[in-house]
């Protein structure tokens, strides 16, 4: 098993559900812990070197560019609606890296077989 790719995906999956959690309940705290656990996903993945390594790297960025703006929107400006639009973004963005992630994995394997 290779634990960097399991530390990886767990804070993806992590950023997913927590970023799906703010749009449910519309705490900035949630918001803060979304931003702060894909700002660490981010950071994971700028080692790794493997199929998809670009395309999830950039869908990282894609949430973090919009989760950042978001938590600025919520605690600065004072416009919930657009901190929830922009979590809606990153909210695909993670999305489209989950996917990336199990294609990569359908790839290895048929590379292992």
């Amino acid at each position: 098993m290779d634990w960097g790719k399991v530390v990886y995906v767990f804070f993806t999956l992590m950023s997913l559900t927590s970023t799906a959690a703010f749009l449910y309940d519309h705490s900035s705290i949630m918001l803060f812990i979304a931003a702060s656990l894909n700002i660490i996903s981010t950071i994971l993945k700028l080692g790794v070197r493997n199929l998809l390594a670009a395309e999830l790297l950039a869908a990282s960025l894609v949430a973090d560019l919009h989760l950042i703006p978001a938590f600025i929107y919520m605690e600065v400006i004072g416009h919930p609606g657009w901190a929830m639009s922009l979590s809606i973004g990153a909210l695909i963005a993670n999305l489209f890296s989950i996917i990336m992630v199990f294609i990569e994995s359908a790839k290895t394997k048929e590379n292992y077989e």
